[in-house]
């Protein structure tokens, strides 16, 4: 579920105090969420091995987990608005724990599809969508800064991540490597214990508590009917009707499908390159440095007056220019280029996600995101099932270079679109705008003229009846001698 505008709550959120200690649960619940599937691919040669599976074959497990991240929007949704965000957080985590946990057990590559993949990828779901709903209560004003402390959860746990999953591969192998993973997505439990419902800052009288402002369990039978009518309504097909959304769905489903195979085959990549197992896997962690420190910084420089109102231009930019460092990628073959490939692959994936979802904000407004949002995800889950695949089909068939060659151009040609289909709508938006201030003038002067046209109307009779008494009075002054 997403969050509820503003404007219809009861008060307006605290931007800060116990907030700040959801912006840390939800840091760690992000985190795990969205580099869980990236750092995965550190076992995808050991698995390879062990199974006798292919690169593509491998890469659905990462594939098959974002789809399913994202597919379980809704039903996320559908929960934290019956439950809250707290206990569905914590579920998400031991879900998600559970299954790779399972996993580590399994024998066939179908095993892990359906352990990692789909129940795994639901359990991140739960995780993802209760956090940023909370956030949303807990925040106004400093909530694009919010939201990007929370969102550099990825990169930070990518961070960390990398380096540890090749050390416990060394140690335990693939399998016990998964076993101890699943035991440190247990801390998402942790995390969700932060998020406690938003209370109202108004003092409650004497003896009751203060009133909850997020949403309870209680009164299940008087809100069924209510609850039922907002979840129908979550997938509304009538945003299509609307320019903007349409522009933004088109040019984010190109990003989605070129986003995460560099990624996931980086480490596979420098490898091949000749770059030491441990060097390699330390590439994902230089990415994740710099996205740390890029995604709260974007954030905070997009709310400027200056860059507001150009928000959808600078996301644009971001796309192109994550788009151009993976076109550039196959013609750096030595270790320090990699590197410097990582550090602008950081810079620019930690702009496109620090933007990604406040441009949609942007163009739907408080009352159409929840909606808007819910309707993205479910359409994300077909890029976000092919890219990775397609990307490993390329490698099991010619070489690394051409996955890079494939996600760059599908990115850059997005990041275009988005950049000349924004222009034009605005362009459009503001020809509209005028059209419809110039019929509501002259609607405007056809009402003042029907106005007037009554008035003159109206005038004779009134005139007659103030003339007749005045002529009665001038007669009886005339009499009066």
């Amino acid at each position: 579920m997403t969050a509820e505008p503003a404007d219809h709550l009861a008060f307006k959120p605290l931007d800060g105090g116990w907030g700040w200690m959801v912006v840390i649960g939800a840091h760690i619940s992000i985190g795990f969420a969205y580099s869980t599937s990236k750092a995965l691919s550190i076992f995808f040669t050991a698995i390879q091995d062990d199974l006798g599976a292919s690169s593509s074959e491998t890469a659905w497990i990462s594939s098959i987990m974002l789809a399913a991240m994202y597919a379980g929007g809704p039903v996320s949704s559908m929960l934290v608005n019956h439950f809250g965000s707290r206990p569905i957080v914590m579920v998400g985590g031991l879900m998600c724990g559970s299954s790779l946990a399972i996993a580590s057990v399994g024998t066939s590559i179908i095993y892990l599809y359906f352990f990692v993949g789909i129940i795994g990828g639901f359990g991140l779901s739960l995780n993802l969508n209760a956090s940023l709903t909370i956030i949303s209560r807990y925040f106004l004003l400093k909530r694009p800064l919010a939201n990007g402390l929370a969102m550099a959860g990825s990169p930070v746990f990518l961070c960390f991540l990398a380096p540890l999953n090749q050390f416990l591969l060394d140690s335990y192998g693939w399998r016990g490597s998964l076993l101890i993973l699943g035991g440190l997505i247990l801390n998402c439990c942790v995390a969700g214990a932060l998020m406690r419902p938003v209370t109202s800052p108004s003092k409650a009288s004497s003896g009751e508590e203060q009133k909850m402002v997020e949403e309870q369990p209680n009164n299940y039978g008087a809100k069924l009917k209510e609850s039922c009518m907002e979840n129908a309504k979550f997938l509304d097909l009538s945003l299509f009707k609307d320019r903007g959304f349409v522009i933004y769905l088109i040019g984010n489903l190109m990003f989605i499908f070129g986003a995460y195979a560099p990624i996931v085959f980086l480490s596979a990549y420098a490898v091949d390159q000749g770059v030491e197992e441990y060097a390699a896997a330390y590439l994902l962690t230089i990415m994740g440095f710099v996205d740390m420190f890029i995604r709260p910084s974007t954030g905070f420089v997009a709310t400027t007056k200056w860059l507001r109102p150009k928000i959808q231009y600078l996301f644009s930019f971001a796309m192109i220019f994550n788009g151009t460092c993976h076109l550039l990628c196959p013609l750096l073959n030595t270790y320090p280029l990699l590197v410097a490939y990582a550090v602008l692959f950081g810079v620019s994936f930690g702009m496109v996600f620090a933007l990604i979802f406040e441009c949609l904000m942007d163009l739907m407004g408080n009352q159409r995101f929840a909606r808007a949002i819910g309707l993205v995800t479910i359409i994300e889950c077909l890029p976000m099932l092919l890219g990775p695949p397609a990307a490993g089909l390329l490698v099991d068939i010619f070489d690394y270079r051409y996955l890079f060659l494939m996600c760059g151009s599908v990115i850059t040609v997005g990041g275009l679109f988005l950049l000349v289909m924004n222009t034009l709508n605005y362009h459009l938006l503001a020809k509209e705008k005028r059209a419809k201030d110039r019929k509501q003038n002259e609607n405007a002067t056809e009402n003042q003229d029907q106005n007037g046209v009554l008035e003159m109307k109206r005038t004779p009779e009134a005139a007659v009846e103030q003339t007749e008494p005045e002529a009665t009075d001038k007669d009886e002054a005339q009499q009066d001698p």
